[in-house]
């Protein structure tokens, strides 16, 4: 089946640069585009789509609450990637628990922009570790975990916060499995449960609610408590 694609940035001849490059793909269809926040969250509704490329400063309405709004009442099932022109910084810190799945900076080479959007589509993560790392232990070095979000933690096995570590720190089901000793197709089923346990949307945010909640530590190296 064809991935959908929404494309949103303000600058036209950019989002219209992320769409050629798209439609050339047989597997990806490009199904609409919007200039602003505003018309993203009315394109989303009209449109249904799988992957929105969603740029983070635009008029009338950011990226960010686009974002936010667009995954609070889908009732489909939708990743947001983010494309910003500049490093990671807060604004994509905020964008990723605002629910946004990954970013990609918009100098992307062409031919890896479709990998990016397949793999967010597929539930994948797209962050590199350590750029998550330095991201989101930048921004949570000094958080306060708060009691509700260390209830949610409690809701996993040791095993399951074992792989949850493992996560957070980029390792892929196989070296997952390698690392703790236990066959993919486990690790597979561990990760649905996380998910599952913790109302998380893919493995981005299993990352993001890994460093929130206190569990890993950015500097942090060795898997397991």
């Amino acid at each position: 089946m064809s991935i959908r694609v929404l494309v949103v940035d303000d600058q036209a001849l950019v989002r219209g640069g992320f769409a050629m490059v798209l439609r050339v793909h047989r597997d990806i269809t490009v199904v609409a585009e919007a200039g602003t926040g505003v018309e993203a969250i009315e394109a989303a509704r009209r449109h249904r789509p799988d992957v929105i490329l969603m740029d983070i400063r635009m008029p009338e309405m950011d990226g960010l609450e686009a974002t936010s709004r667009i995954l609070a009442e889908a009732d489909w099932d939708v990743r947001v990637l983010i494309l910003t022109t500049f490093d990671p910084d807060e604004y994509v810190y905020q964008a990723l628990r605002a629910g946004a799945s990954a970013f990609v900076l918009k100098d992307i080479p062409a031919d890896q922009l479709a990998t990016a959007v397949r793999t967010v589509a597929d539930g994948g993560a797209l962050l590199a570790p350590t750029i998550t790392r330095r991201l989101i232990g930048r921004f949570t070095e000094h958080h306060t975990v708060a009691p509700a979000v260390s209830r949610r933690l409690e809701r996993l096995t040791d095993r399951e916060r074992d792989v949850m570590v493992a996560v957070a720190r980029g390792a892929s089901n196989t070296e997952i499995a390698r690392q703790l000793f236990i066959g993919p197709a486990t690790v597979k089923s561990h990760v649905s449960s996380i998910l599952t346990k913790l109302g998380l949307r893919d493995r981005t945010q299993v990352v993001v609610f890994a460093y929130e909640s206190g569990l890993v530590k950015a500097g942090d190296h060795d898997i397991g408590r």
